[in-house]
């Protein structure tokens, strides 16, 4: 596992970067029997189910990622990238590249296949819930980790309410992580479009955010107040070799869950509880319940829970 600070960006803090923004497309496709089916255009490379279920069982060991059946079209699109990219002719032959070696191409492998679906405040009642209890302590210190950072809308969500609750001067640190190396580079940057941030209020734009000018037109970047509390790691969920030394009083595991079975959900949740605080809150995803391991965590609101 690889983890350290996101690269600082060069230059001054009033000046933005342009920020790469990748838009993922994909071809409808379906597979039967092992044989390709092709739905509207020829697709680039073969595709059977044999490919799918290796692909299957490859993203479950290095992520704890579950895909379903109905995923077909998604994986062809995003690792074809990856067979353009390496230069490989077809699936099988990628796939015995990447299980005959452990270097860099697992982590693209990887992000090609992450969830990333965020935004700012999504789920508002959590950031509400959290406003309440960091009430309830306005001196801190506060320690907290969001362990789906994402392309950073939501750490930069929990800054902001962190801030708006109880000013500047407290002592608070988040970390943030994500198994996506690239979104963290691109959460580590704090650029983003502006059309992006609707759900934000005048004064939080105004107070956290600077416009760009210029080539910049449309995008925005977080001001240095927003970035300095958050440090941002590589972490996977699904390993036993979390770099964390001290325990946090709060832990978002949000949107997380749902990509993982049973088994895998109670391993990650076993490892939350002893990172978190006896007391301590977890948030999770408006999909996501636990009402099965009441031995570690009981429900204290919509979907928040104390560890116990």
């Amino acid at each position: 596992m690889r983890c350290g600070q996101a690269a600082r960006l060069p230059g001054n803090d009033t000046n933005l970067l342009p920020m790469a923004v990748s838009m993922r497309s994909g071809r409808s496709a379906a597979v039967a029997g092992g044989q390709e089916i092709g739905v509207g255009e020829a697709r680039e490379f073969v595709w059977t189910d044999a490919d799918f279920k290796r692909v299957q069982k490859l993203i479950y060991q290095r992520a704890g990622i579950s895909l379903h059946d109905g995923k077909h079209a998604m994986v062809y699109s995003r690792l074809s990238r990856r067979l353009r990219d390496t230069g490989y002719g077809s699936f099988d032959a990628y796939l015995k590249w990447l299980e005959g070696q452990d270097g860099p191409e697992w982590q693209e492998f990887i992000n090609a296949l992450t969830p990333n679906l965020t935004a700012f405040f999504r789920e508002q009642h959590h950031f509400e819930s959290l406003s309440g209890l960091l009430r309830k302590r306005p001196g801190g210190p506060w320690k907290m980790w969001c362990s789906a950072a994402s392309t950073g809308e939501e750490p930069y969500s929990i800054v902001m309410t962190v801030l708006q609750t109880l000013g500047g001067g407290v002592p608070f640190e988040l970390v943030a992580s994500d198994i996506d190396s690239r979104v963290l580079e691109t959460a580590g940057r704090g650029v983003y479009r502006a059309q992006g941030l609707k759900g934000l209020t005048h004064e939080q734009l105004q107070r956290f955010f600077m416009r760009g000018k210029g080539d910049n037109d449309g995008l925005v970047r977080v001001r240095p107040e927003l970035r300095k509390p958050i440090t941002f790691l590589s972490v996977n969920l699904i390993r036993d070799d979390w770099p964390f030394r001290e325990p946090f009083d709060i832990v978002f595991c949000r949107n997380v869950m749902i990509y993982f079975d049973a088994q895998t959900q109670r391993r990650v949740l076993e490892r939350i509880h002893r990172v978190l605080k006896p007391g301590g809150t977890l948030f999770v995803g408006h999909a996501e319940n636990f009402s099965e391991s009441r031995d570690l965590f009981v429900l204290r609101g919509k979907t928040v829970y104390e560890r116990v």
